[in-house]
């Protein structure tokens, strides 16, 4: 059985294209023992590690790659399969989806404890709490993030083409230089004004005709299949997760008044705040909050947004508005290594000192008259001046 299982592995990993890598490849230190990569779901997570393989290790008895999916399973225990393929040479094990295996944190813990020669990477949903699962590994494994596409990676993949990164302190500096290089490249308005439709995931390259339908079996496994695993949702709540997720939709961004949604939605308050929880830790919406520190799960959120415009533009494209895409695009992309807040004067604060509020290229800057660090950004256009900042640039902060 486990020559087969290697045989198979093989072939997966030699049928991997090597063309892209994600932002998080270099960001990942793979010497560690045992490495858990999470992520929404289609955010590349499972090609991210056969990319690895290929390009750092070699394919041999002592690599094996299994989805957690396998049929292997039913009749076999993961433990069982990694005593078996340690006995046999085995050195670096790669777990697809784990959250699909039952009992995957006790059996992880063990192996971790047992096999000290042995590496393991395994991918998991976003919504998978380590530190809360029945056997707490978040001592020993070491936790990554995978988000969807950043604009810069949508086009870098579109076009085969190297593009560079920019932290927001380069960004808010010398935003006027940086712009103009990256357009004497591309057309960034162009480009962005594609991506807010179909460019979050990078199945948008296999067809963008497809994308759509791509895009709602995604969402239909996060509610169907991912919810029910991690949180044993019964098919009653996760109907009415649905229903919440659709009201959110066709509103978004919005203060939620949670009484109304509740009756709307047929669960109650505590329910449907924990539905919002578990709706925000699959990656579907985000929850705007004044401030993250010392804030409950379970207090109201001051505004809700979509993750992603490709999800607004599914979910809710009577109500795919300007303001709501321009919103929705900077909280995504900043999120990613920041923190974004709900402020009182302006749109956002981020990491608690930069103000930015959000708009067309014909937005006034009186919103931000006597306020420090606080900063326009305009939507349809390539470069900016002082502290106005074109909003496609924060695309390439990843």
């Amino acid at each position: 059985m486990l020559t087969d299982l290697l045989l198979q592995s093989k072939q997966v990993i030699e049928q991997v294209d090597l063309t892209f890598s994600r932002y998080l490849m270099d960001n990942i230190n793979w010497n560690n023992r045992l490495i858990a990569i999470k992520g929404a779901r289609g955010s590349g997570k499972t090609t991210l590690i056969l990319q690895y393989i290929a390009k750092n290790l070699s394919v041999d008895h002592t690599i094996l790659y299994i989805s957690m999916e396998d049929l292997f399973f039913y009749k076999n225990t993961l433990l069982s399969l990694a005593d078996d393929f340690v006995i046999n040479g085995g050195k670096y094990l790669f777990l697809d989806e784990v959250h699909k295996y039952p009992d995957w944190s006790r059996e992880l813990k063990l192996i971790y404890d047992k096999h000290k020669s042995l590496k393991i990477v395994f991918t998991s949903s976003s919504i998978l709490e380590i530190h809360k699962a029945a056997y707490d590994l978040s001592r020993r494994a070491v936790e990554y993030y995978l988000k969807e596409l950043s604009l810069r990676e949508y086009i870098a993949l579109k076009y085969n083409m190297e593009l560079s990164t920019y932290n927001l302190q380069e960004i808010l500096e010398d935003h006027a230089l940086i712009s103009k290089k990256i357009s004497k490249i591309i057309k960034p308005v162009f480009e962005f004004n594609q991506y807010i439709y179909n460019g979050a995931y990078p199945y948008f390259n296999e067809g963008e005709k497809e994308y759509v339908q791509k895009l709602q079996n995604t969402l239909a496994l996060v509610l169907e299949t991912d919810l029910p695993a991690v949180f044993k949702l019964d098919f009653n709540l996760i109907y009415k997760t649905k229903k919440l997720l659709y009201s959110l939709a066709t509103s978004s961004p919005f203060k939620p008044n949670i009484t109304k949604l509740s009756e709307r939605t047929g669960v109650s308050r505590p329910t449907l705040l924990q539905l919002l929880g578990y709706l925000e830790k699959a990656e579907i919406i985000y929850q705007l909050r004044r401030n993250r520190t010392g804030i409950s799960s379970l207090s109201k959120p001051e505004k809700i947004y979509l993750h992603n415009t490709n999800l607004l533009y599914l979910l809710a494209s009577d109500n795919f508005n300007t303001g709501n895409i321009r919103e929705t695009f900077f909280l995504n992309q900043l999120s990613t290594a920041h923190h974004v807040n709900y402020s009182n004067e302006m749109d956002f604060i981020v990491d608690g000192k930069f103000s930015f509020e959000i708009g067309g290229k014909n937005k006034r800057q009186k919103q931000i008259h006597n306020l420090k660090n606080a900063y326009i950004i305009k939507d349809n256009i390539e470069t900016g001046m002082a502290n106005i900042i074109p909003l496609w640039l924060f695309g390439f902060l990843y």
